[in-house]
């Protein structure tokens, strides 16, 4: 419900003003309501005893009088003009008096309690509902056996007060509330600032702006977060940049130990090319030192080609040539020159589309010769597609595979799932990714159910014709894709 801090930080503020302002009005209202009722209650019991104590008295009314009495003695009047607002009586013989036709049922709206206590002899009170008037009675009895008195005061207006200082007190309330719910935004955007401005730093460094810091403003707690983000900014600056001088320095040394190497192997090539046609004539001692020199030779001139290839993908000097490939034709040639055995199988139709031709050829010939040095004699299949303006290549083979830990290894540079294997540079899916990549497609490895290795590769491509108009395309091409293609010589 609440997803961000920001919002738990102002629904927190906002309850704890919430929670203070109801409870500082209804302590208020409870005070307030019990200070006028007991005023009420204080000033009307001191006026029934004043009655009782001081004006009925036995020369004004003996004990156990009746209620001709007690009319006769005009105290009634007397007490009404002190300010009680009206009183009821009950005699000794059973016999009782209302000030007003409207008291008369009042002796049936008396509580067992405050009878009770008015027995006792003490002075007791309770609030009555009479007429829907809210009225206070205060009752005692004229010592020693009575009269009992009631005097009946209006709470009315007490009442009504009380019921005004609610809708003040509510009225506060939401009042504020309104200003605690602004009071806390800007308390939230106020502490939460800082934290924000850390926010937008860690963004920025995640897309690469090393330099940004965020500005250490307080001496608390994010404050000090300010002076360790700077910190951690700046030591993580100066370790990338150490590692990108040294990443540019390793390049450099490759690049430069392998354009270096390419004089003196060339000539080495074709020495080896010289040798390898005269091993016949050499002793049946010699002839395999020659076959293993002649086969090093090989070797090392394809670890030189793909160390420079390397260098050159790193350094981004060569752009990609886009143009128009029919891609089954195209898959048909390279597989004919890199593995005649692999079968080819279409997701027809599939148009003919613009993409980079020698990467494309690099990337598939590559998969290729991986699946027939480590998968010899399996069988291998090739499954191409077009579908969004990707086109899907994946290569299968049913061979040993590899372990689910070295899968993720797989295009790791100079990685061999078997280190005592001889051949391959430990290059060829590593750039084979990095073509893909340049390309702004991916290529990823998964393992074939029950065992074997499955190579998928996908790549954005523009669909030049319709699907019903590849064939025509591959007549136009069919010459000419052959003679572009680049055959790896051993």
């Amino acid at each position: 419900m609440f997803g961000s801090f920001r919002t738990r930080l102002i629904a927190t503020v906002f309850a704890l003003i919430a929670v203070t302002a109801g409870a500082v009005g209804a302590v208020s209202y409870v005070l307030v309501k019990d200070s006028l009722r007991d005023q009420l209650v204080s000033d009307a019991v001191a006026r029934a005893e004043f009655n009782i104590n001081v004006l009925a008295t036995a020369d004004q009314l003996s004990a156990g009088a009746g209620r001709q009495e007690f009319e006769t003695s005009g105290l009634a009047d007397r007490f009404l003009l002190r300010g009680t607002g009206g009183l009821y009586a009950e005699f000794p013989d059973g016999e009782t008096f209302a000030s007003s036709l409207g008291l008369l049922a009042v002796g049936d709206m008396l509580s067992g309690q405050l009878r009770d206590i008015v027995a006792r002899g003490e002075f007791g009170y309770e609030f009555l509902e009479i007429d829907d008037t809210p009225t206070l009675v205060v009752a005692g009895r004229r010592p020693p056996g009575g009269p009992d008195f009631f005097f009946l005061d209006s709470a009315e207006d007490i009442t009504a007060a009380i019921d005004q200082l609610a809708r003040v007190l509510l009225i506060a309330g939401l009042g504020v509330l309104i200003l605690g719910a602004l009071a806390a935004g800007l308390i939230a955007r106020r502490v939460l600032r800082p934290v924000a401005v850390a926010s937008q730093a860690a963004t920025a460094m995640a897309g690469g702006d090393l330099t940004v810091r965020v500005p250490a403003e307080t001496n608390d707690e994010l404050g000090s977060l300010a002076v360790a983000f700077n910190q951690m900014a700046t030591a993580l600056e100066d370790q990338i940049g150490a590692l990108v001088e040294a990443h540019d320095r390793e390049r450099r040394f490759v690049a430069d130990v392998s354009h270096e190497l390419r004089t003196p192997l060339t000539a080495l090539v074709n020495e080896a090319a010289m040798l390898q046609g005269r091993l016949s004539s050499l002793p049946d001692s010699d002839q395999r030192i020659g076959e293993l020199l002649v086969a090093d030779v090989a070797r090392l001139r394809t670890l030189v080609e793909d160390l420079l290839e390397v260098s050159r993908l790193e350094a981004g000097s060569a752009a990609p040539e886009f143009v128009d490939v029919d891609p089954v034709r195209f898959l048909e040639a390279v597989i004919a020159d890199r593995h005649p055995a692999t079968r080819l199988d279409v997701r027809a139709p599939v148009p003919s589309v613009r993409a980079d031709r020698r990467s494309l050829e690099r990337i598939v010939g590559n998969l290729l010769d991986n699946a027939k040095n480590h998968a010899e004699n399996a069988a291998v299949t090739m499954t191409v597609g077009v579908d969004a303006d990707t086109l899907a290549v994946s290569v299968a083979d049913q061979g040993p595979g590899v372990e689910p830990a070295q899968l993720p290894h797989l295009f790791d540079r100079f990685y061999k799932t078997d280190a005592s294997r001889q051949g391959g540079s430990g290059l060829g899916l590593a750039i084979a990714r990095q073509h893909a990549r340049r390309l702004g497609g991916d290529l990823t490895a998964r393992q074939l159910d029950p065992q074997g290795l499955v190579f998928d590769l996908e790549l954005p491509v523009t669909v030049l014709l319709q699907a019903g108009d590849s064939a025509e395309m591959s007549q136009l091409q069919a010459e000419g894709e052959e003679t572009d293609l680049t055959r790896r010589e051993p």
